[in-house]
């Protein structure tokens, strides 16, 4: 029998489907909005520098402790199989920033390139969509001269004072400081509509983590500390209520050896552990929390994405996709290989260049000898297959043809015509490398030079140890080998410098810029070992070629070739020259307080202590904005002081100096006689001890003998002149 239904409870149902209808269409379209609108809180790109993707929990490593970055990957998509196109810090973020890839954009290494002004980065297509933009950085290499901080709002790329004993791979800054200078930006831009990027520099070597994470490999304890930096900017975001509303994406430049294939650091090849880098993408409101993406992604595809998120349009020109449909579930991508390149050994060593192709299956690898790895089964890429799968690898060598097309490797810069002019004058009569017209063929395969890589950063090692000897005899082996080693020459002229072996550092420095004609470095260390072999005209010639060849490219290699110049007027006597030099460097970097220095040493000269004691104070005070030194400063500051009774503050201004420039021994003789002068014996001896560690030269042993007798220790006098004999002899049969 049917059920009778009476009029108004039909009428009841109807209207409650009706109403129900309603609403589902307004929660569907609620959801299709949301999906559809342009994000409203903040976007945070966070790069962890040298980060390897498998040394990660969230990629399934058990030693690390990285609890930040794990809730973040909770919250967010993790993207399993992100690859950089460079295994360098300047071309990997350059890629990331402008969606180009490097020979796109033109950054093809760290040093001797820099972001072509006009070349619109990320920062500025956000500013064009009413975004305020704030970038902070940890690390010299991304400083703001490279141009990677063009079209940001706000900028921070200054490191603290340094010396400039370290590379410029080894100037940076505590990540931890960097993310206060990001916090205190978004409390003061009184938006929620910002894009922050924010650098850290840890886990890059030296790895020295706190002491809290002593219990982990050095590696994974800067990994832990980088996480909780990030865990504290987390923190912040969650206190101010902008954590739901935020985008925060995680990223890292590149990875690092480790030695998985003979190279412990990063550069020379692209196997996985250096170019597979982690990426995870916190949305807004969390959408898509917990989801893995399987599918090969790349840094130029952040550009798209990004752009994507703010409803931005962007170029049909790039090369990268917008991941947005892998963030929210709602479609795929087709497969797509990833352009990968190694340029350190070609730049640095004269070595072949390395090129990449990887998808889904495979990574093909252009080198002298052809790599070919079948990732599927073989993901740690021990079995090289290029020879047994030849249609393979001839379809992936075309690809990379393909992708790279009309790609050249090209000096980083030229060298202006007067310069080269004066430069074989000089008797540099070779000319500037052609890079283009060699061919990977005909040069020397990285896979075939990686330990000799690894004794070149051995060296470096050993000098970081203060081992100058050892670290000489082994930079001299290599280039018995390979002398058109650049990169070895310039280390075998630094070092020589260190230990007063100044023909022989002249020696390199001309070998290296037969080489490199284009870099100014070279110069401005040559005319400095001439300057202290009183050859003030080999001096005043090289320092001026610096000068010359950084004139429009090198900012602070230019202030450094005038300070030089300045330096060689004051020891010629010649007042004008030096004063007009020091402005020169001043206009090249307003932050380098040169020409008051230069006053205060005029001053100083003429023994007029009180008058030419604030003029060094004030380049002192000055110079803190500053990451380059001016050497001396605070030596001839501590010895004014001291002139001045002022003993307290020379020993400061003593110990200021030798922190920036430790193998400075006047600076460490005029503290040990401060300390003998004010009854501390034990002080002094231990700073005279000190100068014969850190600067075991002839010329030291002299000095701390001196220093000894002058202070009645006639025994240990005898004792120093005996060990300053003994290591002379040691050193000549080095």
């Amino acid at each position: 029998m049917a059920l009778s239904v009476s009029r108004p409870v039909r009428f009841t149902v109807i209207v409650f489907f009706a109403a129900l209808g309603t609403v589902l269409a307004a929660v569907g379209g609620w959801r299709y909005a949301r999906a559809s609108a342009p994000v409203s809180g903040p976007i945070i790109l966070v790069s962890i520098d040298t980060l390897r993707a498998d040394h990660l929990p969230a990629y399934g490593y058990k030693n690390g402790k990285t609890p930040a970055l794990d809730a973040l990957a909770a919250d967010g998509v993790v993207f399993e199989r992100a690859y950089s196109h460079a295994p360098q810090t300047l071309p990997a973020h350059a890629a990331m920033l402008s969606g180009q890839l490097p020979f796109e954009n033109g950054i093809r290494d760290n040093v001797g390139f820099a972001v072509k002004p006009g070349l619109r980065l990320l920062p500025q297509m956000l500013r064009e969509r009413g975004f305020t933009t704030g970038g902070v950085v940890s690390a010299y290499v991304l400083r703001k001269d490279t141009g990677i901080g063009q079209g940001f709002d706000f900028f921070d790329g200054e490191m603290p004072a340094s010396s400039p004993e370290l590379s410029i791979g080894q100037v940076q800054r505590d990540g931890m400081e960097s993310e206060k200078i990001a916090e205190h930006w978004l409390d003061t831009i009184g938006t929620s509509r910002a894009f922050l990027f924010l650098h850290l520099y840890e886990p890059h070597k030296p790895y020295a983590p706190p002491e809290r994470f002593a219990q982990l490999d050095p590696y994974d304890g800067e990994i832990a500390y980088a996480d909780e930096i990030v865990g504290r900017l987390v923190r912040y975001l969650k206190s101010h209520q902008l954590y739901d509303r935020s985008t925060v994406i995680v990223v890292s430049d590149h990875g690092e050896g480790l030695g998985d294939h003979g190279e412990q650091e990063h550069g020379l090849f692209v196997y996985d552990e250096a170019i597979h880098v982690p990426l995870i993408v916190k949305q807004e409101s969390n959408v898509g929390a917990g989801r893995r993406v399987a599918a090969l992604v790349q840094h130029i595809d952040l550009v798209p994405t990004i752009l994507e998120l703010v409803k931005a349009p962007w170029s049909a020109s790039f090369r990268g996709r917008s991941l947005k449909p892998l963030l929210d579930g709602t479609g795929t991508l087709p497969e797509r290989s990833i352009y990968s390149e190694a340029l350190y050994a070609r730049y640095h060593f004269g070595w072949s260049e390395l090129t990449a192709l990887t998808d889904g299956r495979y990574r093909y690898i252009k080198a002298p000898r052809e790599e070919l790895y079948d990732l599927e089964h073989d993901g740690r890429e021990r079995t090289n297959i290029a020879d047994e799968r030849a249609q393979a690898r001839q379809a992936m060598r075309s690809a990379l043809d393909r992708a790279a097309s009309g790609a050249t490797i090209q000096p980083p810069s030229e060298i202006p015509a007067d310069a080269r002019e004066r430069l074989q004058a000089l008797g540099y009569v070779g000319s500037q490398t052609d890079l283009a017209a060699q061919d990977v063929e005909s040069l020397p395969d990285p896979k075939d030079k990686r330990e000799i890589l690894e004794q070149y950063r051995a060296a470096v090692d050993f000098a970081g140890a203060r081992r100058w000897p050892q670290a000489i005899a082994l930079l001299q082996q290599i280039l018995r080998e390979d002398p058109e080693m650049a990169d070895v020459w310039s280390q075998l002229a630094v070092f020589a410098t260190r230990i007063d072996r100044y023909d022989q550092a002249i020696d390199a420095y001309k070998r290296y810029i037969a080489l490199k004609p284009h870099e100014p470095a070279p110069y401005i260390g040559a005319a400095a070992a001439f300057l202290k072999l009183r050859k003030l005209d080999e001096a005043k010639a090289h320092a001026q070629l610096a000068a010359d060849v950084s004139a429009a490219t090198d900012r602070r290699s230019r202030a450094s070739a005038h300070e030089m110049l300045a330096k060689i007027a004051l020891a010629r006597h010649d007042t004008d020259a030096a004063r007009e030099e020091a402005g020169l460097a001043r206009e090249a970097d307003p932050t380098l307080p040169l020409p008051i220095f230069i006053d205060a040493r005029l001053l100083y000269d003429q023994a007029k202590y009180e008058d030419a004691l604030p003029l060094f104070e004030q380049a002192s005070a000055e110079l803190k904005k500053s990451t380059l030194q001016i050497t001396e400063l605070h030596f001839y500051t501590a010895d004014t002081l001291a002139r001045l009774d002022r003993y307290d503050e020379a020993e400061f201004e003593f110990n200021e100096e030798l922190k920036y420039f430790p193998q400075n021994t006047r600076a460490r003789a005029g503290l040990a006689m401060l300390y003998q002068a004010n009854d501390q014996p034990d002080d002094a001896a231990r700073v005279v001890s000190e100068m014969t560690t850190i600067t075991p030269t002839p010329e030291s042993y002299a000095l701390a003998a001196k220093l000894y007798a002058m202070f009645g220790d006639r025994k240990q006098a005898d004792a120093v002149r005996t060990e300053g004999r003994r290591a002379a002899k040691l050193g000549i049969q080095k």
